[in-house]
């Protein structure tokens, strides 16, 4: 095979790219010829199921020490600038951009069209320049893809140019270390180097919506999944790593609308992306057959091992990274909603895996307590996920998605509330960690339980007339759910001392304290007073 030029692509048009002349510009390649490419210049091998399978090298996930936004009058006043916002001047971008386009000047690159956000009132036009070309079937499987009549006047608003190979000099371009992912807002554009973890590709354009759909067009964007049943009831599924949202969301009764990027307007949700970027660690068929059977001729699955002797994965081999990927477009899902669009949310659920073994299975949040919540964005990683973590360890993530956030958590859950109270949608807390003590005492909650909860709540038959508050936390929890044992819908009476459940309920609630001081200027009196109770 001879990879040439797309002849398709006019010389004007490379131009605007923003990038020197090359005679090596593949321009809208199908998944097919992406996939070949790859395999033809040694970067990629097919899996047993016809699979693309790539290994991102030194990077296996995102960096966000070497994440930057340009510092400059747009953004001056209005990014929340932090650790996960780091400013960089003009100056170092100038120099990035400089770096980037000269390097690629003599390389293949693979250019990309493609847009973000399902309701066209809201739709950004996206081009992506990649250095490989599995990054840009990366890009064709996330984002949504334009007709071949939309191509012929595409403009793009954002442009993303990533050197995956390229190491930058931080003395010289203002970065921390050889890789950087740099967002500026006045250029409209992100640039990447040094890292092939194609995630950053896609959280790059998570960031800018971040920013300019809450600012621009009052829209709340959120990091949480979407799911709706066949009278067009939407549920949104909030939660951190671990806490089970791809899979609670993945429900063969109800259509996906997507699993990771939303906004929510006057009129209801919708997808920001065009498909899905699914961990698969431990990945099989019994436990998540959607996406299992998403593995096939058109996913890029990244920094998976091989069963011995064969190209068989093995996905519960985590000796490159924990954080094994497959990406595929929304349409490998049997029950993906189309368009990716629902209607304004009855039901959302925030997720948390508590091994502290504290938190009821299925709590009911006030609007006050739901801003708490949201703001706080907690679970808890058990012992051994991390060196030296020998018990439970608190996470907090505001909003469910601190990294990808310029704008103070404050103005996301202001804007929640105020969803919440037009359009009466109700806020479940569901605990999928631990009851009967913390990690390596307690017992984990059954995937089953959690399933008849989010199931009755979705079917309106949770009833919460004959309810009882949960002490120091204040949340109101059921007596009774079909499907789950009494005993565990209140956690202290799946502890057989109820003194210890008592003093733990409490450090937990003084941790949540703790953490939310930082959010205290920026966030109303009620929400504040929505805190657990100081005891």
């Amino acid at each position: 095979m001879t990879i040439t030029a797309n002849p398709l692509i006019p010389r004007e048009k490379i131009l605007h790219f923003g990038l020197r002349n090359s005679d090596r510009i593949h321009y809208q390649l199908s998944p097919q010829e992406l996939a070949a490419a790859a395999v033809l210049r040694g970067e990629a091998v097919y899996n047993d199921t016809g699979a693309l399978v790539i290994n991102t090298g030194e990077c296996t996930g995102r960096s966000p020490k070497d994440k930057y936004i340009v510092l400059d009058e747009l953004t001056r006043d209005n990014v929340d600038w932090n650790n996960f916002n780091q400013p960089i001047d003009s100056i170092s971008f100038d120099r990035v951009f400089e770096e980037i386009t000269e390097y690629l000047a003599t390389k293949d690159m693979w250019v990309r069209d493609c847009y973000a956000c399902a309701d066209d009132r809201f739709r950004v036009n996206i081009r992506v320049i990649t250095e490989k070309p599995a990054e840009n079937l990366f890009a064709y499987n996330m984002f949504l893809r334009p007709s071949e009549e939309t191509l012929e006047t595409f403009r793009p608003n954002w442009q993303i140019i990533s050197a995956s190979g390229l190491k930058l000099d931080p003395r010289f371009c203002g970065t921390r270390s050889g890789n950087a992912a740099i967002i500026s807002f006045k250029h409209r554009m992100i640039l990447i180097a040094g890292t092939a973890y194609t995630g950053e590709i896609k959280k790059g354009i998570f960031t800018v919506l971040n920013y300019i759909l809450p600012l621009e067009k009052d829209v709340l964007s959120m990091h949480c999944s979407a799911n709706k049943d066949n009278d067009g009831n939407t549920a949104l599924f909030f939660g951190l790593s671990g806490t089970g949202k791809t899979t609670l969301s993945a429900d063969p009764r109800r259509m996906l609308i997507g699993d990771d990027e939303h906004g929510w307007t006057a009129e209801g949700v919708f997808n920001f992306e065009g498909g899905c970027y699914a961990k698969c660690i431990q990945l099989s068929e019994e436990k998540e057959p959607q996406i299992f059977h998403a593995v096939k001729p058109g996913a890029l699955v990244e920094n998976t091992r091989f069963f011995e002797g064969t190209n068989t994965i093995n996905f519960d081999d985590g000796s490159i990274t924990e954080n094994t990927r497959v990406s595929y477009p929304l349409d490998f899902i049997d029950n993906a909603a189309s368009p990716s669009v629902g209607n304004n949310p009855k039901h959302i659920f925030f997720l948390t895996c508590d091994a502290y073994g504290i938190l009821p299975p299925v709590s009911q949040l006030t609007p006050e307590q739901a801003m708490y919540q949201f703001i706080s964005g907690y679970t808890a990683k058990v012992a051994g996920t991390e060196a030296g973590v020998t018990e439970p360890k608190a996470t907090f993530s505001a909003c469910f998605g601190a990294p990808f956030l310029p704008l103070h958590p404050g103005h996301y859950a202001q804007m929640l509330g105020r969803k919440l109270k037009e359009h009466n949608a109700k806020v479940w807390l569901i605990n999928t960690g631990w009851t009967g003590g913390p990690y390596g005492t307690g017992s984990r909650i059954k995937l089953a339980y959690t399933r008849a909860l989010i199931t009755a709540v979705l079917e309106d038959k949770l009833n919460m007339d004959e309810s009882e508050i949960f002490p120091v936390f204040n949340f109101r929890i059921p007596k009774y759910c079909e499907g789950v044992p009494d005993q565990i819908l209140n956690p202290a009476n799946t502890w057989s001392d109820k003194n210890n459940f008592t003093e733990k309920s409490k450090s937990l609630a003084k941790l949540f304290t703790e953490n939310f001081q930082k959010y205290a200027d920026g966030v109303s009196s009620e929400i504040k007073a929505a805190a657990p109770a100081r005891i």
